[in-house]
């Protein structure tokens, strides 16, 4: 009875081991969105102080590019969508993960309550 308890509970502390791993690697994701939301922020200010008389360049591998203020802008714009989006759906899989992994831990303490319960049991006739 002892084994079959220990068994599930190794194979559970294992799966509880991966959803650990998988927070850390999306709260590091969205630290990185963040990082980016935040230069992505710059940049918009940056744009909004310009004129149309002022040159605009991008770029593009190893050239600068002239640019048009308004596609600047948009661009910027669009990509700030995008970065919020990714956040708010890293924020979700976060809370998920997170009541993923508060059930792991439900199930292990049940777990080892019960291989204590059968250790003592055992402990007793031995």
């Amino acid at each position: 009875m002892a084994d079959a308890i220990q068994k599930k509970l190794k194979a559970e502390l294992e799966k509880y081991s991966q959803v650990q791993k998988d927070v850390s690697k999306s709260m590091s994701v969205r630290q990185k969105l963040e990082t980016q939301l935040t230069e992505n922020n710059i940049v918009k200010e940056e744009l909004d102080l310009l004129d149309s008389s002022n040159t605009i360049y991008k770029l593009i591998g190893p050239v600068l590019v002239k640019q048009d203020l308004d596609e600047a802008k948009a661009t910027v714009t669009k990509r700030l969508e995008y970065i919020n989006g990714e956040i708010q759906r890293y924020e979700t899989l976060l809370k998920d993960m997170e009541k993923r992994a508060d059930d792991h831990r439900e199930v292990l303490t049940s777990l080892q309550q019960e291989l204590h319960k059968a250790q003592g049991r055992t402990g007793g006739k031995i």
